[in-house]
């Protein structure tokens, strides 16, 4: 059936270009993690009416993110971009375990890292995964690429008198009763104070014209302004002073984060740095 096609070169190359696209021309030189869903192959809250248990469907979902997380690595490699795929669940013919250390330590190193499987518990989405992994590996933002170009007051592809948010509140995103991600990935991120900009990925270039600076998409944040509360254009409201500060917050964490970790752990004191070594 066409829901367990992978179509790889629709659904994989087009994010693996952006990806390379980022890196190469140096706008955020910081590091990088990728999470990636598989519904395009399966999707666990199918279970039940496939006559499957829920528990079971969840972890069948998890492996087809992780068949289209090796997918996403291979297209990546091909672009000459270093990568490593962490999985939430334990298979090791063809991926890491998740451990953060590690995981910190090859974004450390320059390499794009790949979390697969989410989080490698049942009832738990894509969404959750990438909130947790962004908290764990202290991310400065997540990127949740979507197929609209941001958050609606509406269903853009239903309601025609709907209206963009450039930005955002968590608190205002509750009371409005708007759809971003999952509640459990929604409120980690809210309690967190980690900042979630919701964009277009479907479109060609778009994540490297939202890292320029360009406005597009959503910001959702503590501190968000809303939809044109001021008065000014809410197509045009913030995105520049937003996106120019997580350049340089993401500079700046590329400079001093791998000294700090060093300076506080030292390599004999951390048995996981030896079989990274070995590894190289």
């Amino acid at each position: 059936p066409d829901s367990l096609r992978l179509d790889h070169a629709a659904l994989v190359e087009p994010v693996a270009v952006s990806v390379h696209d980022v890196r190469r021309s140096g706008l955020v030189p910081g590091e990088k993690a990728v999470v990636i869903g598989g519904g395009n192959i399966y999707r666990g809250v199918q279970a039940e009416a496939f006559g499957l248990d829920r528990v079971q469907g969840d972890y069948m979902g998890m492996l087809a993110t992780v068949i289209n997380s090796m997918a996403l690595q291979s297209a990546l490699e091909k672009l000459n971009v270093s990568t490593r795929l962490l999985s939430g669940l334990t298979i090791q013919r063809v991926c890491e375990p998740y451990i953060r250390r590690r995981a910190v330590r090859h974004l450390e190193k320059g390499r794009v890292v790949i979390f697969g499987a989410g989080i490698g518990s049942p009832y738990f989405t894509t969404d959750s995964a990438a909130s947790l992994r962004a908290i764990e590996i202290e991310a400065d933002v997540v990127l949740k690429g979507t197929r609209v170009d941001g958050i609606y007051s509406a269903d853009p592809e239903k309601d025609p008198t709907a209206t963009r948010y450039p930005e955002i509140t968590f608190d205002e995103v509750l009371s409005k009763n708007l759809n971003v991600m999952d509640m459990t990935a929604f409120t980690l991120c809210k309690e967190n104070n980690l900042p979630i900009i919701v964009f277009d990925m479907n479109t060609p270039g778009n994540l490297e014209r939202l890292l320029n600076g360009e406005p597009m998409g959503t910001l959702v944040s503590m501190g968000g302004t809303g939809a044109g509360r001021d008065g000014r254009d809410p197509a045009l409201v913030g995105e520049q002073l937003v996106v120019d500060q997580l350049q340089r917050a993401l500079g700046a964490r590329a400079d001093l984060f791998g000294d700090i970790e060093r300076a506080h752990r030292p390599a004999a004191q951390r048995p996981d740095d030896l079989e990274i070594a070995r590894e190289q």
